[in-house]
């Protein structure tokens, strides 16, 4: 669902991915995200889902973080946005879906489609019978 691409810093490099909100970036161990960097608070920020903006991240009070190059406190984050948070720049994006087998669904339709073209042929064979 959200993916963060560690771009700068002591885990440059790392791909991380979220599927439960909040999620949360900052030193501490219970943060999903730890990063041991420069500027970086125990709570620096968090991820969080909100009905209808999408998803939003929220800085801790004294927290620098930038997205796309402006400070901000709270902000809806959109797709390939940078966030800088202390002094470790990621970029956010959401991360590839997998599609679900539809064979089951597929097969059982054409199964439906088979039984009611052989219930017209046989009502048509009775009523010219």
């Amino acid at each position: 669902m959200l993916q963060l691409d560690i771009l700068s810093g002591k885990k440059a490099g790392t791909q991380l991915v979220a599927r439960r909100f909040p999620f949360r970036l900052g030193r501490s161990p219970q943060c999903e995200v730890v990063l041991d960097d420069r500027g970086v608070w125990d709570l620096h920020a968090e991820f969080g889902m909100h009905s209808g903006e999408g998803i939003v991240l929220s800085a801790a009070p004294q927290a620098f973080v930038a997205v796309n190059g402006k400070k901000a406190q709270q902000v809806r984050l959109r797709n390939g946005d940078f966030i800088e948070a202390g002094s470790v720049k990621l970029r956010f994006s959401l991360s590839a879906t997998t599609q679900r087998g539809l064979r089951l669904r597929e097969t059982a339709t054409w199964l439906a489609l088979a039984a009611l073209c052989l219930g017209q042929v046989a009502l048509i064979y009775w009523l010219t019978s």
